[in-house]
């Protein structure tokens, strides 16, 4: 059965994984799931990333191992959550983006130029589909 919103399914799996504390966690991967973990990476919540080929997983498709961050036993990442969905794309011009909790926290867009972060798409003076909200 196919998935309707993959992007989604990689962000609970990795809410899932933080409540239980798990160290690392599974998501099938791709091109845009990859860049997700990247931007991830670089805002610093998440520890690192790998893609681990598919002829070690028992799916037999490559998947990416997303390693978790904590900071004295809680995790990283407080809410992580889809913005834009199938049924309602969430689209925003360069002036309209959003701020998240005063910049301390990060929305994640799709540019014309890659995934970037609101402040990036901001000093770049574009717009784009608003991925996800991350704090």
């Amino acid at each position: 059965m196919s998935m309707t919103d993959p992007i989604a399914d990689m962000l609970t799996r990795i809410r899932n994984a933080q409540m239980v504390a798990k160290k690392s966690v599974m998501i099938p991967a791709s091109k845009i799931k990859k860049s997700l973990c990247s931007v991830l990476q670089k805002e610093g919540y998440i520890q690192s990333f790998a893609l681990v080929d598919g002829k070690d997983s028992s799916t037999g498709h490559p998947q990416i191992q997303v390693n978790l961050k904590y900071y004295q036993g809680k995790p990283v990442i407080e809410y992580i959550n889809r913005a834009s969905k199938p049924g309602l794309r969430l689209y925003k011009g360069k002036s309209e983006l959003p701020k998240i909790d005063a910049g301390f926290g990060t929305a994640i867009i799709s540019t014309s130029k890659g995934l970037l972060t609101d402040f990036e798409a901001r000093e770049a003076g574009i717009g784009g589909e608003v991925i996800c909200i991350v704090k």
